[in-house]
């Protein structure tokens, strides 16, 4: 059977870890695309920070293809016994084309507002998430330079996370998802 792979994309802060997260315990692999750069960052010996995951991210494209990211992830993909995989941060159609040469891709697109996603990113607590709106508009520039909104516009469904409760939106996304795998 070819693996279903769900690539869940929009801008930071959206709703796509929470989603990837709210849906492990259904028995779906999730891969995150953030991690494979903070690995990269690890190997590397580069502190995890806003700047340098965005450089290492930028760098990893321009050396290796816009393809590079998703590269990185494949053999996650292709070692996993499950036959969904949760893809958490495509931000090209690069990366979406890698990863159809490996399984069946359907895309995903989370929505929200600039206030919303602001306010989520500064509660969440990573180690490269924005602190100020400064740096909250240099990383949506980033995360757009890279095409993120190309994949948004091409996405198969979309979810608008405005007003819905974690588990309405875990709970959307789920029931998108089991209509592919159906």
């Amino acid at each position: 059977m070819t693996k279903l792979i769900v690539c869940l994309t929009g801008m930071p802060g959206a709703g796509k870890s929470t989603i990837a997260e709210g849906l492990k315990p259904k028995g779906y692999d999730i891969v995150n695309m953030g991690n494979a750069v903070r690995e990269e960052a690890k190997k590397r010996n580069l502190e995890p920070s806003r700047s340098n995951l965005g450089k290492l991210m930028l760098e990893l494209r321009e050396k290796n293809g816009p393809g590079a990211i998703a590269e990185l992830i494949k053999p996650q993909i292709e070692s996993s016994s499950s036959n969904v995989i949760l893809i958490d941060g495509v931000r090209s159609n690069d990366e979406i084309e890698v990863l159809r040469k490996i399984g069946n891709v359907k895309l995903l697109a989370i929505h929200a507002s600039t206030d919303t996603r602001f306010d989520f990113l500064q509660k969440r607590g990573r180690s490269d998430d924005p602190q100020t709106k400064e740096h909250f508009e240099e990383r949506d520039n980033r995360e757009l330079g890279v095409g993120i909104s190309n994949s948004i516009a091409l996405s198969d469904y979309a979810i608008s996370n405005i007003g819905l409760t974690k588990d309405e939106l875990i709970e959307s996304a789920n029931e998108i998802i089991q209509s592919w795998v159906l």
